[in-house]
């Protein structure tokens, strides 16, 4: 039999309990995104009032008997930093990647839908009002304010039928409540805790160090390991329901456990950095254009797309001295309009 002609080139993997093609071009892509990466993040820890040369980071790096003082700034100060960027995009990213590929919209992100908003919302009804700021309960707010919402979302926006247009719209309503709704906590509460909680919400990474890294990145893992059958099935249920139920995949338990990853994943960045808006809007649509995919849910070049914006984005707000969240939104605001002008040519 005739191998078969897939258009383009594959690494083949063939064992005894794997087999599988991986398309060229997703491998160079993803490396070069581990190349933008990794530089990004050796650039932006020689950002700072202490000034180090890119050839003392490396040093400081591979060599334990360096600069003591370069040692304690690049390990203790900035290399957290740059880690926690690689986490916040490459999260923001996969769960971007779930809510497209569910909506089967580009516009169905969780900076879209209100995911995002609610679990902002979470954190500050907890920060402000409770007085509980630590980052577990953090994590606990950004959780249950973004299960809520999506709750919320998928109650109101479901009738008879799922319709992406209508879960959007109705997303874009909900979040817009809410967003009110922590608009009149922060008027309420004193200016000291007010101020606390805006430098919060603006998304920085800048404070962040390992003892909040180790935690989020262990519960970053699990959860991924948890969305990679999403990586199988979202694609089919891409084709409708019934296609994926003659494939043998359950479409309701798909769309809730798909849903709650993908909150998870954005309760796990608000929690630690606070909302830092439309990468998760933004990456998946990169990636699927860059890998030439027929879906936004491609694991690891999605994530990998998601760390290098954050990476850069963060070197950027580091040289304009802002929160990474600034510079995101800049670019982003600027990416969605983009994208509501090609979506509306695309109808007229």
């Amino acid at each position: 039999m005739p191998p078969v002609d897939f258009g383009r080139r594959h690494f083949r993997i063939d064992t005894a309990r794997i087999a599988t093609r991986i398309p060229l071009r997703s491998v160079v892509i993803s490396l070069i995104l581990l190349a933008v990466i990794i530089l990004g993040g050796l650039y932006s820890m020689t950002i700072g009032a202490y000034e180090v040369s890119f050839g003392e980071v490396m040093n400081a790096l591979v060599n334990p008997a360096a600069d003591p003082d370069i040692r304690q700034v690049v390990f203790e100060w900035r290399l957290p930093r740059v880690l926690f960027a690689v986490l916040c995009g490459a999260a923001l990213a996969l769960s971007g990647g779930i809510f497209q590929s569910l909506t089967r919209n580009p516009l169905g992100s969780p900076d879209i839908i209100g995911f995002g908003i609610g679990a902002q919302f979470g954190v500050t009804l907890l920060m402000l009002v409770f007085n509980l700021n630590t980052y577990a309960f953090k994590a606990v707010g950004a959780l249950a304010g973004g299960l809520f919402t999506a709750l919320l979302v998928y109650v109101l926006a479901n009738k008879n039928t799922m319709s992406s247009f209508r879960l959007i719209i109705v997303g874009i309503g909900v979040s817009a409540g809410l967003g009110s709704l922590t608009s009149w906590i922060l008027i309420t509460v004193s200016v000291e805790k007010a101020m606390m909680a805006a430098t919060w919400g603006a998304g920085s990474i800048a404070s962040l160090g390992f003892d909040q890294l180790v935690p989020a990145a262990i519960v970053f893992v699990l959860v991924t390991v948890i969305a990679l059958p999403l990586n199988r099935t979202l694609p089919v249920l891409e084709m409708g329901d019934d296609a994926a139920t003659a494939l043998g995949i359950n479409p309701a338990r798909t769309r809730l456990s798909a849903m709650i990853i993908g909150v998870a994943l954005v309760a796990l960045v608000t929690a630690a950095a606070g909302p830092i808006s439309f990468i998760a809007l933004a990456a998946p649509q990169i990636a699927q254009r860059l890998i030439r995919s027929n879906t936004p849910m491609g694991t690891i070049p999605v994530m990998l797309t998601g760390a290098a914006l954050v990476v850069v984005s963060d070197a950027v707000a580091q040289l304009l001295e802002v929160p990474v969240g600034v510079v995101t939104v800049s670019v982003g605001g600027l990416y969605l309009a983009w994208l509501l002008a090609r979506q509306y040519s695309r109808r007229v």
